[in-house]
């Protein structure tokens, strides 16, 4: 298995396009003033050994050398060994809604980001249960099957979003068929789902797949993200915000949080409700539910050891940095020149 100890630095590779966007800043800069200095025929031959080139090769070297370091200081590492260890714990899966309405920014920074921040949360705090995550909007997949290796959850959780589901809604009800379908068959305790949602454009019959559900031994929490008042949704082009979903009259649209639905489908799913706040309150209370559960043993096979491999990015990294200090800018006496 390949994994970043530190994946939240491979963020600084973002950096490399305002660096590029200066450099070709200089470039045009620089032919600017070499015209308004002369002809360039005549500052060639002010300065017949400059190359017209090699800044650019050592921009390149210097930029793959940063690259290099972010992906060293991130440290990838790459799993050896494999062992079969045994639990004691249950299935708990979390149902993410991802539609649009999660981008609106009634809750800061915006439901979405908060709500990936409160399971960042949940599972620092979980214990030897298994986790599965699900996102949804007008469709359902199953993003993670039920495993404990968190740090794969936290892993795909920093890539969900509205663009993980191409289809627009809010599909409670085959999010909760499908984390049906995921649970072991057959067992009748031991489970949990965890849903959470602003609750907006609900399609309906989420509460009799959830009352199904808990004929089976799944114990549904839903959480809700936003506020009642509600907030408009940002409406994005190439990723930059243009304007606000509108409707056909030309009106903001606000999306509220329906907590009364959603208080509906826990009591349907022997769970309660919740919303997220600041805090950990919320996962607290869970928590505590969640112990309430009766536990089973199971084995899973988990990669124990991981071998680092910053070493090898951080060479490279140094290789280049020293090469790119040795080129200089004058033209080069060999055949090949730059």
């Amino acid at each position: 298995m390949f994994r970043f100890e530190h994946i939240q630095y491979l963020w600084l590779l973002t950096a490399l396009l305002p660096m590029l966007l200066a450099f070709l800043w200089f470039l045009r800069w620089r032919s600017r003033k070499l015209k308004a200095f002369g002809r360039p025929e005549l500052t060639a031959q002010l300065a017949p050994k400059a190359s017209a080139k090699k800044h650019i090769l050592k921009f390149v070297l210097w930029s793959l050398a940063y690259v290099f370091l972010i992906l060293g200081i991130a440290n990838p590492q790459i799993g050896s060994k494999m062992e079969k260890v045994k639990r004691q714990g249950i299935d708990v899966i979390v149902a993410l809604d991802v539609s649009k309405s999660m981008l609106s920014e009634d809750v800061k920074p915006n439901r979405l980001l908060r709500a990936k921040n409160f399971i960042n949360n949940f599972i620092e705090k979980l214990n030897n249960d298994r986790l599965g995550i699900i996102v949804f909007a007008g469709r359902a997949y199953l993003q993670m099957p039920l495993t404990v290796d968190y740090s794969s959850a936290r892993m795909y959780l920093k890539t969900l979003g509205p663009e993980t589901v191409p289809t627009q809604g809010t599909a409670i009800a085959e999010a909760a068929e499908l984390a049906r379908e995921s649970f072991v068959k057959g067992e009748t305790k031991h489970k949990a789902l965890i849903i959470i949602t602003d609750g907006e454009d609900n399609e309906g019959g989420a509460a009799e797949v959830i009352e199904a559900a808990a004929k089976e031994g799944v114990k549904t929490f839903v959480l809700g993200i936003g506020t009642e008042e509600g907030g408009p949704i940002p409406v994005y082009t190439n990723g930059v915000q243009g304007d606000y979903k509108r409707d056909a009259e030309g009106n903001i649209v606000l999306s509220k949080m329906n907590i009364g639905m959603m208080k509906e489908l826990a009591a349907k799913g022997n769970g309660k409700a919740y919303t997220i706040g600041t805090g950990d309150e919320a996962i607290d209370a869970i928590l505590k539910e969640l112990g309430g559960i009766s536990s089973k043993t199971f084995e899973e096979y988990v990669f124990t050891d991981f071998n680092d491999q910053f070493q090898w990015c951080l060479s490279i990294a140094l290789f280049l940095l020293v090469l790119e200090y040795l080129i200089n800018e004058r033209k080069s006496n060999f055949s090949f020149k730059i």
